[in-house]
């Protein structure tokens, strides 16, 4: 993460804000850490975070959000559909430095979280 986003981050974990995540993050998350004590590090600081869960609609919409920034020219993953519809549903504004989001809301409309 760059370091507006790492200190927005930080912010809203000081409790500005509440932060939400998924299961979804954190399978990532825990998929590029080595050793046991990182990982439980990992799991212990993910278990102080509100978690959504995405539901049968959730599955299909994130299909529709990925065709729809397809159809546009931009490519975003599985999960990262994923992650736009559950801020949309959950009216969430996304926090993130991976740039697939930044090509995305040009197509989709979703909150993204933006230093400007």
């Amino acid at each position: 993460m760059a370091v507006a986003e790492v200190n927005a981050l930080r912010h809203a974990l000081d409790g500005a804000d509440q932060v939400f995540t998924t299961g979804l993050v954190l399978q990532e998350l825990l998929q590029g850490f080595s050793g046991p004590k990182a990982r439980s590090q990992l799991i212990e600081r993910f278990a102080a975070l509100a978690f959504l869960q995405p539901d049968r609609e959730d599955h299909i919409e994130a299909a529709g959000i990925r065709n729809s920034c397809r159809r546009s020219g931009v490519q975003i993953g599985t999960i990262d559909a994923v992650l736009i519809q559950l801020c949309v549903r959950h009216d969430l504004v996304l926090l993130s430095s991976d740039n697939d989001f930044r090509s995305a809301v040009k197509h989709v409309k979703f909150r993204l979280w933006d230093t400007r």
